[in-house]
């Protein structure tokens, strides 16, 4: 954390000054690489990938404002949100997904949803790969 107000320390003198000064920093590192490991793993539980897909089941019906929602976490467990809107009422269903795979039947547009989401973690794993520049551009 940045602090602005904090006094500078004066430079180092000497060698030995220098060894104590990369030794602090040498921990100081050795922290920052333990802790971003943890968010790693932590990060892993949190939905990462989501997948949206809009249709219209029924043709008497004109639009497309029933849905299926996947949202997946590092490890492509989550959930499968659909909901089916007619005339009559809306009816929303839930389907968790265990590694990409749910022990309940998915509809075509549930699939495509799962599908989309795993394609959208595939391009941001690419805009954010250091090779390629880094950073997102808003495709999401």
């Amino acid at each position: 954390m940045l602090n602005f107000f904090k006094k500078k320390k004066k430079e180092p003198e000497n060698f030995k000054e220098i060894l104590a000064y990369f030794k602090d920093l040498e921990k100081n590192f050795e922290k920052l690489s333990e802790e971003l490991e943890n968010l790693k793993k932590e990060s892993q539980f949190s939905i990462q990938k989501i997948g949206l897909v809009r249709f219209n089941p029924f043709k008497e019906i004109g639009g497309d404002q029933s849905f299926s929602v996947a949202l997946l976490d590092g490890n492509d467990s989550g959930i499968v949100i659909t909901s089916l809107y007619t005339r009559g009422g809306n009816r929303v269903y839930g389907k968790p997904i265990e590694k990409g795979l749910s022990k309940y039947l998915l509809s075509e547009e549930e699939n495509q949803a799962l599908e989309i989401a795993k394609k959208n973690a595939e391009n941001t794993k690419k805009l954010n790969h250091p090779t390629t520049g880094g950073g997102s551009t808003g495709t999401h």
